[in-house]
């Protein structure tokens, strides 16, 4: 019986043991996945695409699959584990606007308006864009260029386009990048990018590269890699074709009284910023609204409800977030971009501890003013302008005083 058993045993291990090995392919089973994917499906596409043999073969040559990327999801292996997110505006904003490092940055900042004069100037006659915005910009994305770049772009952008949890976007981008190298604006050797895929000094992803990318100094390539007057020039055209209005700061400090509601921001809510010196709101400055901006269109904006600094931006501060999709992003930009021109410092708001919440927390709170008719946006976890003016209206409707801003007191009141 025992003897039987043993070989029952054995019998199954046999069976087993191919649907063990096909369930946990090795990395170099992976890495054979991808050489035939590379060849078999991406070449097809590239070549139907316009992309010379020549240029696409060189574009490979020597890459490899990158497992030190994050947000990989290689075929066979388990899924990746959902982490628990959390974001600089769902906690304290402050030390995302770290003191020490404005300083640092705007007084480099202000040499390199120096040495770079004569092209601002030329940038900001032909596209109307400041120079100090163009320079905040080039500062924050890779420290005016001294930021190491050191990945190679088809090594990052194929690894993500083949096992990436977004794999369609990356493949989208890495079909952009060999048009670039196919152009001929850098070689293979020098196309680098950061672990996202961004390439060079104003990290633009190749899409962005493709429609943005301009040759400023005249030698006949786009180079955002090594030229400083095409990385300058490309931040300030992209700029301008996502709509930036010459002529028109990014926006303002102000201090909003405590009898208007934080309710109103947003761009939807525009109105001349007469209209918001009418009801008592005012620069935290001195200075006052520039009379040449008082009929123009501005906006509330509180990113932290009433328990931080509070603002009337104008519509170029929406295009500064067309760059990276953050209100906290464009406000920095928007602080730098002052201290490099005006020698400005700090808001003066303070930034207070809104929280630390979960974007699952956010988002449980969206769905539940979704279900009350608020607009929220979408339920994403993301406190955008709709999430909180439509919590400083719930707020309201319910006796409490308006904050504007997810609370976790709120949790057991939001169902």
């Amino acid at each position: 019986m025992a003897k039987s058993t043993g070989i029952f045993a054995l019998a199954m291990a046999a069976v087993l043991l191919p649907f063990s090995c096909y369930a946990a392919p090795s990395k170099a089973d992976v890495e054979a996945q991808f050489e035939k994917w590379v060849q078999s499906d991406l070449w097809p596409e590239a070549k139907a695409n316009g992309i010379s043999e020549k240029v696409f073969q060189a574009a490979f040559s020597g890459i490899t699959l990158n497992w030190n990327l994050p947000d990989l999801a290689p075929p066979g292996f388990p899924p990746p584990k959902e982490q628990k997110q959390t974001q600089a505006e769902f906690s304290s904003p402050a030390p995302y606007f770290n003191e020490d490092q404005l300083k640092k940055l705007a007084a480099t900042g202000r040499g390199f308006a120096a040495q770079y004069g004569s092209t601002l100037k030329r940038i900001e006659k032909t596209y109307g864009v400041p120079g100090s915005i163009v320079l905040a910009i080039w500062g924050r994305e890779t420290g005016f260029g001294a930021a190491k770049i050191p990945n190679s772009a088809i090594e990052v952008l194929a690894t993500k386009a083949f096992m990436s949890t977004r794999k369609e976007m990356f493949r989208t981008e890495l079909v952009a990048a060999l048009h670039i190298l196919d152009g001929g604006d850098v070689t293979p050797a020098n196309f680098k990018g950061s672990w996202a895929g961004a390439l060079g000094q104003p990290q633009f992803m190749p899409t962005s590269y493709l429609k943005y990318a301009v040759d400023f100094d005249g030698d006949g390539h786009r180079n955002i890699w090594t030229s400083v007057p095409d990385t300058l020039a490309s931040i300030a055209n992209y700029l301008v074709k996502k709509g930036w209005q010459r002529g028109r700061d990014w926006g303002f400090e102000v201090s909003i009284p405590e009898a208007v509601s934080c309710a109103q921001e947003g761009p939807d809510l525009a109105k001349p910023l007469s209209h918001w010196a009418s009801l008592g709101i005012d620069r935290i400055s001195v200075k006052g609204f520039p009379s040449g901006e008082m009929k123009a269109e501005g906006m509330m904006l509180v990113p932290a409800g009433r328990d931080g600094p509070e603002f009337i931006v104008t519509p170029n501060f929406y295009v500064i977030k067309e760059y990276n999709n953050s209100d906290l992003y464009a406000l920095y930009i928007g602080n730098l971009a002052d201290r490099i021109a005006y020698n400005g410092g700090a808001f003066q708001g303070g930034w207070g501890d809104v929280g630390k919440m979960l974007r699952s927390d956010v988002a449980a709170m969206q769905k539940a003013l979704e279900r009350q008719g608020y607009d929220v946006g979408g339920s994403d976890g993301l406190p955008g302008y709709k999430t909180r003016r439509s919590i400083g209206q719930w707020q309201a409707k319910n006796g409490m005083k308006p904050t504007c801003f997810p609370e976790a007191t709120m949790k057991g009141k939001l169902k």
